[in-house]
């Protein structure tokens, strides 16, 4: 297979840099107060669009709507007051950022290829769209010294309204006894076929009251979907069913199926036959793939 010809630039970096301009004198301001969930929109929504044109979602939150949820050990460290924004990446990522991506040569090392093509789109976003603002970003592979995640992404998902996260506390009478059941999150046009990649902090930004907290949808409504959906995931997440447990708008192409289904150890081979890395780079990505 002969790669096409790809390029990560967009017309919406103009946009990117005409929005960072518009801000630069706000954001040099310490503790920076936002009054309105309109004004946080337009904060970040440059950013949403650019990201959007290379296949993710975003969706903002407070820290203290996640802190309130989770034990002291897994708190985020700023206000409840700080402005985050969760990052998601949608079926269109594949072919918008990770080929052109490969295509590109930026792959390097031995860190997941897929990793690495969110670092490099959602840095890349951020400097753009925030030169003068502290943004804290985390990935969700990364790990705190305690080895606990830095953050826990499906309740980043959930609290910011992205998607559901469906866990065996949802269901009124469990039939698996005491026996641990993981939770999954659905989301309500992309059902499963979406991952988490990244969260984002706004150290110096502070929301005010008028940005409310949103439920997400719950699109897996009776008992018996909800024990079908955990069971699918639990017991045969390899056949990918959980993610069709609700009609959705997007699913992942063909080919990018075929990467995701290919066993890790072999991802590296597959991305050779496709004309993206040479003999040397499939060696050293022999053993760092993961489930997209």
């Amino acid at each position: 297979m002969v790669p096409q010809r790809w390029t990560l630039q967009t017309p919406v970096h103009y946009a990117a840099q005409m929005h960072a301009t518009k801000h630069r004198n706000i954001m040099r301001r310490r503790d920076m107060a936002i009054s309105s969930e309109r004004v946080v929109e337009d904060l970040i929504g440059t950013f949403s669009e650019s990201l959007k044109a290379h296949g993710f979602e975003i969706y903002p939150f407070k820290v203290g709507w996640y802190n309130a949820v989770l034990s002291h050990g897994h708190h985020l460290p700023y206000p409840a007051d700080t402005l985050a924004v969760v990052v998601l990446s949608t079926p269109a990522m594949f072919e918008r950022s990770f080929l052109p991506f490969l295509q590109n040569r930026h792959c390097e090392g031995l860190r997941d290829p897929i990793d690495q093509c969110c670092v490099h789109t959602v840095s890349a976003c951020v400097s753009l769209c925030f030169p003068d603002q502290s943004v804290d970003v985390s990935y969700d592979y990364e790990m705190l010294p305690s080895r606990r995640p830095k953050f826990l992404a499906q309740t980043a998902a959930h609290i910011s309204g992205a998607a559901y996260y469906y866990q065996k506390s949802d269901i009124h009478s469990p039939p698996w006894a005491d026996q641990k059941m993981f939770g999954v999150c659905i989301h309500p046009k992309l059902g499963g076929w979406f991952a988490i990649r990244a969260l984002l902090v706004f150290q110096d930004v502070r929301v005010g009251a008028d940005l409310q907290q949103k439920d997400p949808p719950d699109c897996v409504r009776s008992q018996e979907d909800r024990i079908d959906l955990l069971e699918r995931f639990n017991f045969r997440w390899q056949d990918g069913s959980y993610r069709d447990i609700v009609p959705t708008e997007e699913r992942y192409s063909d080919q990018q199926r075929e990467y995701f289904t290919t066993p890790p150890d072999q991802r590296g081979e597959l991305l050779r036959r496709w004309g993206f890395l040479m003999e040397m780079d499939t060696e050293k990505q022999s053993s760092t793939n993961k489930q997209g």
